[in-house]
């Protein structure tokens, strides 16, 4: 794949800003705007979290080195998507009064298991450079494998969070599923080697 490559896949990971801009802009946010905006950025990061876990399983299929160079851009979007979706939460839906917030976070599951899936992305969004590649060493990969534990957490938010409507989180949950058995498959077939 060539250079230009990265730049466009930066830019078409922008897509959900602009979508989101657009229907500011033009008051197509529908009758609950808050709540759109807040799934809106919660689907993206889970859209994003699986397709950064997609990048070793397309790697091993085509034989292409070409789908890792993406995965770091693609985590990166995963937690910057995560956040505004917290912050929209924290900022639009309780204003930054944290005293009830905090105590949903303690007493809803799908609150809970979704905050702390963004924290769990914070160190992995903090060593995602070549510098701390090298400085954790063997370590590095071991942190990272957190991507597996933050993926069933998001989408157990999201099933959670959707107490009637299950088809997208089914969705959701079926392409982990797959992508998690890719991983199983070819782990078994790495050690026969």
């Amino acid at each position: 794949m060539k250079n230009y490559f990265k730049p466009a896949v930066f830019l078409l990971s922008l897509w959900p800003v602009y979508i989101i801009t657009y229907q500011i802009f033009f008051n197509k946010l529908g009758p609950e705007p808050v709540d759109r905006i807040i799934n809106h950025f919660g689907e993206w990061t889970l859209i994003f979290i699986l397709l950064t876990l997609t990048m070793t399983p397309l790697k091993k299929i085509t034989k292409s080195l070409e789908w890792i160079k993406f995965r770091r851009m693609l985590g990166l979007f995963a937690f910057f998507y995560a956040s505004i979706h917290m912050l929209s939460y924290v900022g639009l839906d309780y204003r930054f009064d944290f005293e009830p917030l905090i105590n949903d976070v303690l007493k809803k599951k799908f609150i809970f298991i979704g905050f702390s899936a963004w924290l769990l992305l914070i160190p992995l969004a903090s060593t995602s450079s070549d510098k701390m590649v090298r400085l954790l060493k063997q370590n590095w990969k071991k942190l990272h494998k957190l991507i597996y534990v933050i993926s069933i957490f998001g989408v157990l938010h999201f099933i959670w969070l959707s107490k009637t409507i299950f088809f997208k989180p089914l969705i959701f949950l079926i392409i982990l599923i797959i992508l998690l058995l890719f991983r199983i498959n070819f782990s078994k077939s790495d050690t026969k080697i």
